[in-house]
């Protein structure tokens, strides 16, 4: 029988865990390596893509208002600032709440970008997911909307990509006419789209007096969610304290009810009586910031009935995120 001639691989070129591209689970690994995808470079992948990242936002300028802009404003936007500046074909970044059709960024026939933040995202990381997005959208053509896609790993995050010295200044907006620079000769699918947001969205107002907390008006009560950047276990002990104390309250009628938990922040919630403006709690939103930087800096162990409310405020805590 003749001899079986020895195999040879020619040499290929090596590539590194970032420039690995993503293919199916069961073909081969670009890498090379003559393994399936799923059991070389693809387990990281699966892994970055299910780890979650308890807060994406942290060390961002306006963490909390990037929190509140995410899960509790309906229509809002803000300008971002590149690190590395602009292109000169994009004469502005500007983060929205959310775009039309839920699309993840657009680049408008002006060149210039919004970025959606309100979308469904493929990982675990939604700083790396929103980084992915805009730097698609500054190479997408004007005019053109950008589509969801599974970031790569070990791509660059928001903090990577943004200037982390400049200031984050969100513009709560009425409605979602900022979408398209002229509504009325907008596609009739923009249109439709643009009138089923104004219908839902709830109007909304964020304070000046005090940081990232937004009144909302609904048709029974209204109320005031405030995203704070305090450790939990702290923060829950803090109000507490006041709560126990009759001194939780921002004014006659109005009550702490609980909080939510959003990306890795705590957001007291209060219920507040219908006439009760976004003018009206400002000057008890103020008072409360300092009731509750003296509760912060206690140190004493809370007392039973402190201990009481505090299993209160624990039990009606909603998760977001």
């Amino acid at each position: 029988m003749a001899k079986k001639r020895p195999q040879t691989k020619a040499d290929r070129p090596q590539l590194s865990d970032a420039e690995v591209p993503v293919v199916g689970a069961r073909e081969p690994c670009p890498c090379g390596s003559g393994r399936r995808y799923k059991a070389c470079h693809g387990r990281a992948a699966a892994h970055a893509v299910t780890e979650l990242v308890q807060r994406p936002f942290e060390g961002l300028p306006g963490e909390c208002d990037w929190v509140a802009l995410r899960e509790l404003v309906p229509a809002a936007t803000a300008e971002l600032t590149l690190k590395d500046g602009l292109p000169e074909d994009v004469p502005s970044v500007t983060l929205a709440t959310v775009l039309p059709m839920a699309w993840p960024a657009l680049r408008r026939d002006d060149g210039s970008i919004l970025l959606g933040l309100q979308n469904d995202t493929a990982s675990g990381d939604l700083s790396r997911d929103l980084a992915d997005t805009l730097q698609r959208a500054l190479q997408a053509q004007p005019g053109t909307p950008v589509q969801g896609r599974r970031a790569p790993v070990g791509g660059p995050r928001l903090q990577d990509l943004l200037d982390l010295q400049a200031p984050f200044e969100p513009v709560v907006q009425s409605g979602f006419e900022f979408w398209v620079p002229d509504a009325e000769n907008a596609t009739p699918e923009v249109t439709a789209s643009l009138e089923r947001a104004n219908a839902a969205a709830i109007p909304t107002a964020r304070l000046t007096g005090v940081d990232a907390a937004y009144w909302c008006e609904t048709p029974e009560k209204n109320h005031l969610r405030w995203v704070m950047p305090h450790p939990e276990e702290q923060l829950l002990d803090a109000l507490a304290r006041l709560h126990a104390a009759g001194r939780s309250h921002l004014g006659e009628g109005t009550r702490l009810v609980g909080s939510f938990r959003a990306h890795g922040l705590t957001v007291p919630v209060w219920d507040l009586p219908s006439g009760v403006t976004a003018d009206d709690v400002e000057k008890p939103a103020a008072e409360f910031a300092e009731r509750l930087a003296a509760a912060l800096a206690a140190t004493e162990p809370l007392t039973p009935e402190e201990r009481r409310a505090r299993g209160g405020l624990t039990n009606r805590q909603v998760t977001l995120s």
